[in-house]
């Protein structure tokens, strides 16, 4: 079998609740400060509409990683504007990044050795098993996280394997 040669890339925000806004990235485009700031205003929308209670008491929080595009200028100037609150991300930490809980390990079972013949296939695939993720899988995603996070604070940001704890 060889590696696709059709790429797709989809923007997704959740948190122990569910999904709160994805979004396919046009076909041949980067995540740039650019487009993310487009992204952000979108996701603003969702939290507004499906998190009205985290709206109205301020007290929604974004968690990305530490990526160009997370971190310029313009987007940290956007949040502040916004009085958005962001999870810190440590540096040298992708490992770290929330959709590495969940996301991630069921698109690999899933989707894993199936062949699409269009960008479009392969969003509508994605967005569907997204669907189909329950809010305790949600839950349980941010329960290891959360665990992974104290592995790491206790070996002093050193490396380590596995899942033992």
């Amino acid at each position: 079998m060889s590696q696709s040669k059709i790429k797709a890339l989809l923007v997704v925000f959740f948190d122990r609740k569910g999904i709160v806004h994805h979004e396919s990235v046009p076909r041949g485009q980067m995540v740039n400060k650019l487009l993310y700031l487009e992204v952000l205003a979108c996701l603003r929308d969702a939290v507004h509409r499906k998190r009205l209670e985290l709206w109205e008491n301020q007290t929604w929080m974004l968690h990305h990683d530490n990526a160009p595009a997370h971190v310029s200028l313009l987007i940290c100037s956007y949040l502040a504007k916004h009085q958005t609150s962001v999870v810190p991300h440590p540096p040298y930490s992708p490992d770290l990044a929330p959709a590495d809980f969940l996301l991630f390990p069921k698109f690999k079972t899933t989707l894993k050795g199936r062949l699409f013949q269009t960008t479009e296939e392969i969003q509508d695939n994605v967005i569907r098993e997204l669907r189909t993720i329950i809010e305790s899988a949600f839950q349980e995603a941010f329960q290891q996280r959360k665990k992974h996070w104290k592995r790491c604070i206790a070996s002093r940001e050193g490396y380590f394997e596995g899942d033992s704890t």
